[in-house]
């Protein structure tokens, strides 16, 4: 089994009110209803209050098949290595309008033969938010375009599209249960569904999630998924699963991959009206389900009996 290192996909979180997030930073002041966390490798928490149900069909994305060039508004640390960039949208009177789940491409730097360097990311910010949207990217060191953007500024400019191919699973998606198989920043897309889900009180879609990172201090969007369980107990159900564990820390929960024993201890058995949500670094898509873009199943699921309508590679 591979390590569950942290993926390149970024999130939409879907809402119909105003954008209610915040950073909670371990050196400025905080509103008395947020929590200020802060340890040497977690500078700052990215919160939203609960979920909002927005549910946008595909086709109405302020992006589209030509490269639009928008300018970076602000930057905002959340950990040692990965932070928030908030970029302006084309028309900044309107919201994005990305659909349920749904990614752009973003554009920018190059190699040395002046070929630019293109990634997949879904905003973590929400379709209430007018005028501009978030993308959580983590800075690998050698990641060509996370390495650009760590290097841009504010008013710096970046391109970006949206093609039918990012548009992946919808809502609603007509199934009573949802499991969810996630590496690293593979989370985003996972909370954009449970935004849509969780937010809409006629759903009464049960969620489980098997949630794989190196170490339980790089858990992105711990604080979302620890708040919106214990407001949805009967609904939502997270299990961390850390490959990289220091020993001594105060993390008790599963510890080395995500395998065939976690799946079938915690995931509904196949053909029991359930999806299968993917979505991780390649290694993790070829050992639990086969190549993203391949539209086969193979690897451990395919192995536990699940059918590949059952399962959705984001």
């Amino acid at each position: 089994m591979y390590l569950l290192h942290t993926a390149s996909l970024l999130l939409l979180t879907l809402g119909l009110t105003s954008a209610k997030t915040a950073f909670v930073s371990s050196t400025t002041s905080v509103a008395p209803s947020v929590s200020r966390i802060g340890t040497t490798s977690k500078l700052n928490a990215y919160k939203v209050e609960k979920p909002s149900f927005a549910v946008v069909p595909a086709g109405n994305c302020q992006f589209n098949d030509d490269w639009a060039s928008v300018a970076l508004k602000k930057i905002e640390s959340i950990s040692a290595d990965t932070k928030v960039f908030t970029f302006a949208t084309p028309d900044t009177t309107k919201p994005l309008n990305l659909p349920t789940c749904g990614c752009m491409l973003a554009q920018g730097g190059a190699d040395a033969d002046g070929n630019a360097f293109i990634r997949p990311y879904t905003p973590i910010s929400t379709n209430a938010m007018v005028g501009e949207f978030e993308l959580m990217v983590k800075i690998y060191p050698e990641g060509n375009l996370s390495q650009h953007m760590n290097s841009m500024e504010v008013g710096d400019k970046m391109n970006f599209k949206h093609i039918i191919f990012n548009v992946k699973k919808q809502y609603p998606f007509g199934v009573k249960n949802v499991a969810m198989l996630v590496g690293g920043t593979g989370i985003t897309p996972m909370v954009q569904a449970l935004h849509a889900i969780l937010g809409n009180s006629d759903d009464n879609t049960k969620v489980t999630m098997l949630y794989g990172s190196q170490s339980s201090d790089q858990i992105l969007c711990e604080e979302i998924l620890e708040d919106w369980r214990k407001a949805y107990p009967d609904q939502l159900s997270v299990t961390h699963v850390m490959s990289n564990e220091p020993e001594g820390t105060s993390f008790t929960g599963e510890k080395g991959f995500i395998t065939k024993e976690l799946i079938t201890k915690h995931f509904p058995a196949p053909g029991s009206d359930v999806n299968i949500f993917v979505c991780g670094p390649p290694p993790m898509y070829n050992a639990l389900c086969g190549a993203r873009e391949e539209e086969e199943l193979t690897g451990v699921l395919a192995d536990i009996g699940y059918s590949k309508e059952e399962v959705s590679k984001f």
